[in-house]
């Protein structure tokens, strides 16, 4: 079983910067592709940023974020992350950790397995 704890949400002016982190545990974390996906109030869930090892160090972005969002990776401590930067009153949300056992990048939220309980992030002046 694969377990995953995020941290790092809070309340942020527009344009400040937020890092997110998801701790992993359960299994061999290089066999994984985990992403970060938001939810905001009355909307689905979309998918933000995912990463992945085996099959080559690739990672995809949202269009919404792309050049603002980095995720990275700490093998040796289990742990992605979700450096945030030039943040927008629109990415205001619930942003959740998610992974599954693949080497295949993924973007749907129904693709993947393992959730963390999210972390909220407001962007507001």
């Amino acid at each position: 079983q694969v377990q995953l704890v995020e941290s790092g949400g809070g309340l942020a002016r527009p344009g400040a910067s937020l890092r997110l982190s998801c701790a992993t545990s359960g299994r061999t974390f290089t066999n994984y592709v985990v992403a970060w996906f938001r939810q905001a109030p009355g909307q689905e869930r979309e998918f933000v940023a995912a990463s992945r090892l085996r099959g080559g160090d690739t990672t995809r972005y949202a269009d919404s974020v792309k050049g603002r969002f980095t995720i990275s990776r700490d093998n040796a401590e289990n742990t992605v992350y979700l450096q945030m930067n030039s943040l927008k009153p629109e990415d205001t949300a619930v942003y959740y950790c998610a992974a599954r056992h693949t080497s295949i990048l993924r973007f749907g939220a129904d693709e993947y397995d393992h959730w963390g309980q999210g972390t909220e992030v407001t962007v507001s002046s």
